[in-house]
């Protein structure tokens, strides 16, 4: 038998072994080689200063903390929202291992070459046509939330997204699905033609927000032969079938309209491909929660359909659908997670106290001091508050549910056009509705719950813009606190706009007015100019300052009080000597030294945080009197305050000084107001006087 020579494994190894030193060694020799031509170069080449080989040092640097930097992103990956991540997997955990992998291939790119943004739009599968429309409309990459869920959804997973409002959520489902149904899973069984069926359906709570993302669809959709159509009450049944009779790829609209179109069968979801519902926590507080139920519950194979689900908040009834009626293998994607700041980052939250009877005097100095020239959404708490101040603003427009759709429609495309810069609305214009230039927010008094005045707040500040929220507050009913506490905003307080801030601000639109006038009219008022310089007696800065007053519109200066925002009136300190517990026991002091009338007229009395002091408002015309009062009442001080000391909250007072009184006290301090007559007020402060004396 022929024998098989086989070779020995000791020296197969050490073959093995001696070649991987070789080419080690070799490796070796080429490096050094190459260190000391670079070395040679930086010594021989008279052009390579101690600067460049400064330079190759910062970049080895900067190489360094770009690793770095990629591995804080991938630990904050890791920390997921425990509220997003019962629902389903995280987006986030398949594009972590992606990232992994592309991390080698980004640290051997050239040191001079700038990095890419990963968000741009040709790093994601969105035609050329799209590309092309996202461009013309300025928009180079994607939001996070786009970039988040762009793939996810295009690859056919069901979805519960969650964002910060003003993120980017509506393209964040409009791209992908329309790239789905053109070239993507569904292209091969959308149908076509007379009479199709729709195979989008979107729901949203509010016929604003629906028509703004029916316009997104049109603009985006149209690009590549798509159609839409927007369903919401208010409008004519008749033009609404006969588009649906036609046949549309894509329904939006709000449910209460939807549900009509399905019991009248205008509406077929036997080729439905997609369902999104955005805004959801919205729909719940709405009522809307039958319906989106039996619309949801209207599609008989819930397999062959794709769901999408938008919320700012996960309330117990969005987990609830997203069990119900998503597959058990959707996927989350969550820009919030456990972070406690839930309002806008981009937007100054500011919190000044006013009284509801200076509003309407305040609101304009707010909008001149704080709008820069932008557009302002001011919101109130009811239609006829909307109307009223709408009426009361000049050039403003009030948009709330009793003005018709038609007049609604008018209304906002006015405001987005800029015919108008000021609107007033209620709670219609708080969701979703995305505006170019919102610049300032004001809300009339604070909202309800929290989240209504995250939403507000959010209509400015949006896609990276900043923007400034403004809420009004009585200190002596309002809890700021609670909003604070809540919503992880940190409020910045100020006072009302003072006349002079206001003047000042009114002299550079004014001067700014005056600089674009023509050089044509400088001679025939030049010889009026000269005259007027050489015999006023006053400089020419002065003559100019008086000008550009005249100019603005503020010929005299008045005061403002700090406390309730009242025009001719000032804020004042009261301090007794010892603890101000309530404000019936501040009256009674004040009624030591003071007339009768005069404790009557002061307006929105409140207590210090400190316990140690009330204020309130006192006509200007008044203020000596009080002042020269103060000096008849022993351990007692008035102080004219230049700035607003930190004022107990509702909360804070009710329940007394040891934790006792509740409606009772309340029922004491009110019996015990100024308006009541001096018997009452004598019996009230006295039984107010006992329980402070223990």
């Amino acid at each position: 038998m022929p024998s098989l020579s086989l070779a020995d494994p000791v020296s197969v190894s050490k073959d093995k072994k001696e070649k991987k030193l070789k080419v080690k060694t070799l490796e070796t020799e080429a490096s050094m080689i190459k260190k000391e031509s670079k070395s040679k170069r930086v010594k021989s080449d008279p052009e390579i200063s101690g600067s460049d080989s400064e330079d190759l040092k910062k970049k080895k640097t900067k190489k360094k903390e770009k690793r770095k930097a990629s591995e804080i992103d991938d630990d904050n990956e890791d920390q997921m929202s425990e509220t997003s991540s019962e629902l389903g997997e995280p987006v986030n955990s398949s594009l972590k291992a992606k990232k992994k992998k592309l991390k080698v291939p980004e640290m051997e790119e050239e040191e001079g070459k700038a990095e890419e943004n990963p968000n741009a739009l040709s790093n994601f599968r969105i035609s050329e046509p799209l590309r092309e429309k996202l461009k013309s409309k300025g928009i180079e990459a994607l939001f996070p939330i786009q970039a988040m869920t762009f793939d996810t959804i295009l690859d056919g997973s069901d979805l519960v997204g969650r964002a910060r409002t003003g993120q980017g959520k509506t393209l964040a489902f409009v791209l992908p699905i329309l790239e789905s149904l053109i070239n993507g899973p569904n292209r091969g069984s959308r149908k076509t033609g007379y009479g199709r069926p729709p195979c989008v359906l979107v729901l949203l709570p509010t016929r604003e927000l629906a028509t703004q993302v029916y316009a997104d669809f049109d603009v985006y959709g149209g690009a590549i032969g798509l159609t839409s159509c927007c369903l919401y009450g208010g409008a004519p049944y008749q033009a609404q079938e006969i588009k649906l009779k036609r046949g549309v790829d894509i329904v939006v609209g709000t449910p209460g309209r939807i549900k009509d179109h399905i019991e009248r069968g205008n509406i077929d979801f036997s080729s439905l491909k997609f369902r999104v519902l955005d805004e959801a926590d919205e729909m719940l507080r709405m009522g809307f929660v039958e319906d989106v139920e039996l619309i949801l519950g209207k599609v008989e194979d819930v397999s062959k359909v794709q769901t999408l689900l938008f919320s700012a908040t996960l309330p117990g009834w969005v987990k609830e659908i997203s069990s119900r009626f998503l597959k058990p293998t959707l996927k989350t994607a969550d820009l919030v997670g456990n972070e406690k700041m839930k309002a806008s980052t981009n937007v100054r939250h500011i919190v000044l106290p006013c009284s509801s009877s200076a509003r309407s005097q305040v609101i304009p100095d707010v909008i001149r001091c704080y709008s820069s020239g932008g557009r302002t959404i001011i919101f109130t708490e009811t239609k006829d508050s909307a109307s009223e101040l709408a009426g009361l603003l000049p050039g403003a427009r009030a948009l709330h549910g009793d003005i018709q759709q038609s007049q609604r429609e008018v209304t906002l495309s006015g405001f987005r056009s800029g015919k108008f810069m000021t609107l007033v609305a209620t709670n219609v214009a708080a969701r979703g509705l995305d505006i170019n230039d919102v610049q300032l927010i004001i809300q009339c008094e604070p909202p309800r719950d929290v989240e209504a005045y995250i939403h507000r707040s959010g209509r400015t500040g949006r896609a990276g813009n900043s923007g400034v929220a403004v809420m009004l507050f009585d200190p002596r009913r309002s809890n700021i606190s609670k909003i604070e506490r809540e919503s992880g905003v940190k409020f910045e307080h100020v006072s009302a706009p003072q006349p002079a801030d206001i003047a000042k601000s009114a002299g550079v639109e004014a001067a700014g007015t005056i600089t674009q006038v023509s050089d044509s009219v400088i001679p025939a008022f030049k010889s009026a100019a000269e005259e007027l310089l050489n015999t006023s007696g006053l400089s020419a800065v002065e003559l100019l300052a008086k000008a550009l007053a005249k100019a603005s519109g503020y010929t005299e200066i008045k005061s403002r009080s700090l406390l309730a925002s009242l025009d001719n009136h000032v804020t004042v300190l009261l301090e007794a000597g010892k603890p101000i517990y309530t404000p019936s026991f501040a009256y009674g002091v004040l009624r030591r030294f003071l007339p009768e009338d005069k404790v009557d007229s002061i307006k929105g009395l409140a207590l210090t945080a400190d316990g140690n002091g009330a204020v309130f408002d006192v006509a200007t015309e008044d203020l000596d009197a009080f002042l020269a009062g103060q000096e008849n009442a022993a351990n007692v001080s008035l102080e004219v305050l230049k700035a607003l000391p930190r004022l107990q909250e509702r909360d804070q007072s009710r329940g007394g000084r040891f934790g006792g009184g509740g409606r009772g006290e309340e029922m004491i301090d009110f019996l015990v107001a100024p308006t009541v007559g001096g018997a009452a007020a004598t019996n009230g402060e006295g039984l107010v006087n006992l329980r402070q004396n223990g």
